[in-house]
Formats: structure tokens, sequence, C-alpha cells
């Protein structure tokens, strides 16, 4: 499957709608890492905000102080999170998985 023609003009706006979404998740992660924003919170918003919902789970917690790729993988396998899984694709009960993991 061939991918469609973009006019240049469709390009730059596709261009700026990635570029915002890339600067809105970094804003996020800055946040949760400054501690202004609070991981339970993020996920409450997963399924209403598009920016927060398709921020991986594993970007949230290594965003976390205190937390690298090692012990982030080893938060996500105790609450049954598979590392590819984005906030909006959390179950309740993973959801409270993780929150009760963290703490």
């Amino acid at each position: 499957m061939a991918l469609p023609t973009l006019t240049p003009e469709q390009r730059e706006a596709a261009q700026a709608k990635s570029r915002e979404a890339r600067q809105a998740r970094s804003a996020l992660l800055a946040g949760i890492k400054s501690g202004d924003e609070s991981i339970p919170a993020v996920l409450d918003r997963g399924k209403s905000d598009p920016i927060a919902g398709k921020t991986k789970v594993s970007q949230l917690v290594r965003a976390l102080p205190g937390y690298g790729p090692a012990k982030a993988a080893a938060v996500l396998e105790q609450a049954g999170i598979p590392e590819d899984r984005r906030v909006a694709g959390l179950g309740a009960r993973q959801r409270e998985a993780l929150v009760s993991a963290l703490s």
C-alpha cells in the first residue's frame, strides 16, 4: 500500500501537529519529573487527554526522579504492564497496581 502524496501545505500542517504533540508530551514528562504532576493524575487524564493517553507508561515511570530504565522495567513487571503499553490502554486493575507499586 503506497503512502498518499501530500501537498506541501498538508506536510507542513502534519509536521506542526506532531511538533505540538511532542512539546506537550515533553511538558507532561517534565511536570512529572519536577513533581508538579502526579502519576495518578496523569492516569486519570489518560482517557480524555490525547497527549496523556498516547504517552507510554514506561516513559511516565522513567520520568519520576530516581527511576531509570531497569527500575522502571521492574515496576512495570511487578504491576503486570507490558513496556509498550500506553496510558489510555491501561485497565482499572493495571492503574491500581501501578499506583500501589509506586507507593
